[in-house]
């Protein structure tokens, strides 16, 4: 995959203009632009920034006359409000326009922190101080209670304190508990509240630190003293086909999933939302995730990022901007309410025309309906060209009307790998049904005029004076030298002897290779195709490359040659200098093919170049074990103490030049300002 570069954001200053009202109204009307800037990720997982997706339009600061205490969860069933009123302890039921219509259970609830409300009205109620989960009527009345399950699977000691649930069709319970580790608990409502087993449970990350403690501690040492345990659930949220969607605060591989029945994880790897507080899944499958920071993230069903937008509030009471954000919903106009628990708001978005495009888009790309997703996508790329994901779609629907070069043009500019193998491949295939013919003549050809060649050559020596140019060529010294690579490969053993002890090659012979390798290195980089290269079109540092390689290399030899010398190696600079480089010559053999075969690949295709690299790089570190023993008459035992020991002594080497790059880089700061207030203070006096 393509790595992710970060760039710095830049937040301009926009000017609000807030309508004054009258005091005692519920909703507070805002005639605002965004407050904040909205942005997408390219292809290459870069932020970029693009069209306003959502603008605030109103806010709610009062339910009738009631303000909220620190709610934690808000849910939109239609068209009606429910908000779990935490620190007022009960529930609060509203119109859209935030008008009271009933509170439910303010004398029995303790603490609620979730809600979830089905189709026909039932209401379910995550009560963490109760260690309860209650379920209402539509009147508000509670019809059931589903406590601590009472099973030897849920655990002896195991908590039971619920945070937020959903329920599927077939009337199951999902339920967080703060601080169980296992998963997410399953109850069967048609058993009176069975415990049916905890479902999508987190995977528990090992670091560096994790794996020390391993191999230094016991089983039992590390389970008293370092405990390793998955991330609890965050946040659950279920969609109209029974997918089960969750996001987990601290766990950025899997911070956003969507799990199907077996509890597996649909997406994969997606971009990270910090400290993510609540998740909806919106009517075209797209996932919203709202941070505890403010930030708001639109996913595709797929896990592509859409829009990030909103932000922290400094202090300002900006509409658009958030304290703590503890629940977003949807409202059957796709509005997205948004809950402040800090500032006891619910603040309400609704969709741009450039964010209604590109939803319009989505429907019939998420369908498989691109070509009837062309039009909107087209509209999306003429406000945007920069919206990656806009250019996918417009090349999925290309590629679906045979448009492959147009397909393979926007799937490039995208970095969509997958779409362009798709289109490169038929591409190819039309070329190779074409050309098919031609080649097979082409290669007949040059078979039949090589054969009579070499028959005239037997009877006339036709070829004799190339032979004889051939000849002297080899004969001049430095062609030899650099033609002994061939004897080399065949016989690194001798190979290694003829540079110790018989000077088949020089300084200059190696230096050329050298020389070569780094300009084979330089192709490979910039050259390879499109699906394997790491170097994003356009972007050049060849200088930079150049001298990064150079000096790995002078610190590889240098360190090489001082922990030699200090441990009685026999190998002169010279000798370690063409063993190094020498050794490296299956990359000046193979990594040219590699480079030109990867222009003609598939990803499907991939394992050939893989097959090559890791054969080269194989090939490579046996040489140069080779070369450690021959050159310096080392056992095989003395061969791997060098190497480690040279690895080391080069990390030891870039340590202190980085600490003196910092400590140069702090002397010239300092220099520069106390020359700048030198210069300050002489203008003044002047």
């Amino acid at each position: 995959m393509k790595r992710r570069k970060t760039f710095k954001r830049s937040f301009a200053l926009i000017f609000i203009v807030m309508a004054f009202i009258p005091f005692g109204l519920t909703e507070t009307k805002v005639e605002a632009s965004a407050p904040y800037k909205t942005f997408t990720y390219d292809g290459a997982g870069r932020f970029v920034e693009t069209q306003t997706a959502y603008l605030p339009v109103s806010t709610i600061n009062r339910i009738g006359d009631l303000r909220l205490n620190e709610a934690s969860d808000l849910v939109i069933e239609n068209d009606i409000m429910y908000i779990a009123d935490t620190e007022n302890k009960r529930v609060l039921v509203a119109n859209l326009e935030g008008d009271l219509i009933q509170i439910i259970g303010e004398d029995l609830l303790s603490i609620p922190r979730g809600i979830f409300v089905t189709e026909d009205q039932k209401i379910y109620v995550a009560d963490e101080g109760n260690q309860m989960v209650h379920v209402f009527d539509e009147n508000g009345e509670l019809i059931e209670e589903y406590g601590r399950p009472d099973h030897p699977l849920y655990g002896d000691h195991t908590p039971f304190l619920p945070q937020k649930l959903v329920v599927d069709s077939r009337e199951n319970i999902y339920v967080i508990s703060q601080g169980n580790t296992n998963g997410i608990i399953q109850l069967s409502q048609a058993n009176d509240g069975e415990f049916l087993g905890y479902f999508g449970v987190n995977r528990a990350r090992i670091n560096l630190m994790g794996m020390f403690r391993d191999l230094i501690f016991t089983e039992e040492q590390r389970e008293q003293l370092f405990p390793t345990v998955p991330a609890t659930t965050t946040n659950i949220a279920i969609d109209n086909t029974g997918l089960i969607h969750t996001v987990t605060h601290g766990d950025s591989d899997e911070m956003l999933k969507k799990l199907n029945m077996a509890g597996n994880d649909l997406l994969g790897p997606t971009a990270s939302s910090e400290n993510p507080t609540d998740v909806l899944v919106g009517p075209y499958g797209n996932i919203i995730v709202a941070s505890a920071s403010g930030y708001i993230v639109e996913y595709t069903s797929e896990g592509n990022v859409l829009f990030v937008f909103g932000g922290q509030d400094n202090g300002d009471q900006r509409a658009g901007l958030f304290n703590t954000v503890s629940g977003i919903a949807l409202d059957s106009q796709n509005q997205l309410y948004v809950l402040d628990s800090r500032k006891n708001e619910i603040q309400i978005f609704e969709r741009t025309e450039f964010a209604t495009l590109v939803h319009e888009a989505l429907v019939y790309y998420q369908d498989g309906l691109y070509s009837e997703s062309k039009e909107p996508w087209l509209q999306v790329i003429e406000m945007n060209s920069l919206f990656d994901f806009a250019q996918v779609g417009l090349g999925e629907a290309l590629f679906k009307e045979e448009q492959y070069e147009e397909a393979l043009a926007l799937f490039r500019s995208s970095l969509h790998e997958w779409g362009y193998s798709d289109a490169f491949w038929e591409i190819r295939n039309t070329w190779l049904r074409s050309n098919l013919g031609s080649i097979f003549y082409i290669t007949v050809g040059g078979v039949i005029i090589q054969k009579v060649i070499k028959y005239l050559d037997r009877k006339k020596q036709i070829l004799d004076f190339m032979r004889h140019g051939v000849k002297r060529v080899k004969d001049v010294r430095l062609i030899r030298e650099l033609n002994y690579i061939w004897y080399f490969i065949k016989h690194p053993v001798d190979g290694f002897y003829g540079i110790k002890h018989e000077n088949k090659v020089s300084t200059l012979s190696t230096t050329i290779w050298l020389i070569l390798m780094l300009g084979i290195y330089i192709f490979n980089r910039y050259y390879s195709g499109f699906l394997f290269r790491q170097v994003y079109d356009g972007y050049y540092s060849v200088g930079s490359d150049v001298l990064f390689l150079g000096a790995g290399f002078i610190l590889l030899v240098s360190s090489h040659y001082l922990v030699a010398t200090i441990t009685e190696g026999e190998g002169k600079p010279k000798h370690v200098f063409s063993g190094v480089v020498y050794s490296f010559m299956p990359y000046v053999l193979l990594v040219p093919f590699a480079t030109l075969l990867s222009n003609v690949l598939t990803v499907n295709e991939s394992f050939l170049l893989s097959f090559t690299y890791t054969f080269t790089y194989g090939w490579i570190g046996v040489l140069l074990v080779i070369m450690i023993k021959e050159i310096h008459n080392f056992s095989m035992r003395e061969v791997f103490k060098n190497i480690f020991v040279t690895l080391f002594t080069a990390l030891i080497f870039m340590l202190i030049i980085f600490i003196v790059y910092v400590l140069f880089l702090q002397v010239y700061h300092f220099v520069s300002a106390i020359l700048g207030e030198v210069v300050h203070r002489l203008g003044n006096s002047i």
